[in-house]
C-alpha cells in the first residue's frame, strides 16, 4: 500500500468510477464524489474498499464553494493531505445554442468548470505543503476543435483545456504537475442515447474501429498521477486517431 491519497469527483459511473479503482488497484486511499446518485457511489465504494484501502465518499455539489470546502476538511481530518486530484464531475447538452436557456448554461458551467476551480482552490495548498502533487482534469476532444449541437459542452472543456496549460505554468516551480486528458468517444452512459445506426457511423470514422473503454482512461489517468513529472501543460488526446 502507498498510502497516498487520490480523489476523483463524478466518480459513481463510468469514466470516473473506472479512474477511482484503477487508483485502488495501485494501493491508494481514494476520495469519491458525486452529485446525486448514492446508491452507485456507494457500489463504487465498496469495490474500491475489495482492493484493502480505505474510501471516503461524499455526496455533494463540489461547484459549491461551500460544499467542496467541505469536503476538503473531511480529507484533510482524514488523511492530512492529498496526493492526486483527478477532476472528472461532468455532464453534457445536446441542443442548438438557441434553445438552451441561461439556467442550463449556469449548471453545465459550474458543473464542468467551476468545480475544477473549487476542488483546485482545495488542493493547491494541501500539495504545497508536500511540495508534490499532481492534478488530472479530463477533457474531450471537443474542448480542442468544437461540436455542433454541443456549443456549451466544448466551451467548458475548452476553458479547462486553457485552464489545465495556465496552472501548470504556475505550479510548475512547487513540482505539482497539471495535465488533462482530452477523451474521445468513450463507452459510457453519457453515449447510451445513440441509436445502433449512429452507433455505427461513429465507431466507423474512429481509425481505432472502436470506443474507448473507460478502464483506458482510467489507466491512463493512473499513469499520469504515478509517473511523468516532467510532463505538464499538456492537453492529450485519447481518441483511437478520431480528431
Amino acid at each position: 500500500m502507498t498510502g497516498k491519497t487520490v480523489l476523483v469527483t463524478g466518480a459513481s459511473r463510468g469514466i470516473g468510477k473506472a479512474i477511482a479503482i484503477s487508483y485502488a488497484k495501485k494501493g491508494y486511499h481514494v476520495i469519491i464524489n458525486c452529485l446525486h446518485s448514492k446508491e452507485l457511489l456507494n457500489q463504487t465504494k465498496k469495490e474500491v474498499e475489495s482492493f484493502r484501502v480505505s474510501c471516503l465518499s461524499y455526496l455533494g455539489d463540489i461547484g459549491d464553494s461551500a460544499q467542496c470546502k467541505e469536503l476538503f476538511s473531511q480529507i484533510s481530518n482524514q488523511y492530512g493531505s492529498l496526493d492526486v486530484l483527478v477532476n472528472n464531475a461532468g455532464i453534457s447538452y445536446l441542443g442548438l445554442l438557441q434553445d438552451m436557456n441561461i439556467d442550463d448554461w449556469d449548471r453545465i458551467i459550474r458543473t464542468n468548470l467551476t468545480s475544477a476551480f473549487n476542488c483546485c482552490h482545495q488542493a493547491i495548498p494541501l500539495m504545497l505543503s508536500q511540495k508534490q502533487g499532481k492534478i488530472i482534469n479530463i477533457s474531450s476532444v471537443w474542448g480542442v476543435c468544437g461540436a455542433s449541437c454541443e456549443v456549451a459542452y466544448s466551451t467548458t472543456k475548452g476553458g479547462l483545456n486553457a485552464f489545465t496549460k495556465a496552472l501548470a505554468k504556475e505550479l510548475a516551480p512547487s513540482n505539482i504537475q497539471v495535465n488533462a486528458i482530452a477523451c474521445g468517444a468513450i463507452d459510457t452512459e453519457m453515449n447510451q442515447f445513440l441509436q445502433k445506426e449512429e452507433r455505427q457511423a461513429l465507431i466507423d470514422e474512429i481509425p481505432a474501429g472502436r470506443l474507448g473503454t473507460p478502464e483506458e482512461v482510467g489507466d491512463l489517468a493512473c499513469q499520469l498521477g504515478e509517473n511523468h513529472y516532467y510532463l505538464t501543460g499538456q492537453i492529450i488526446n485519447l481518441d483511437g486517431g478520431w480528431i
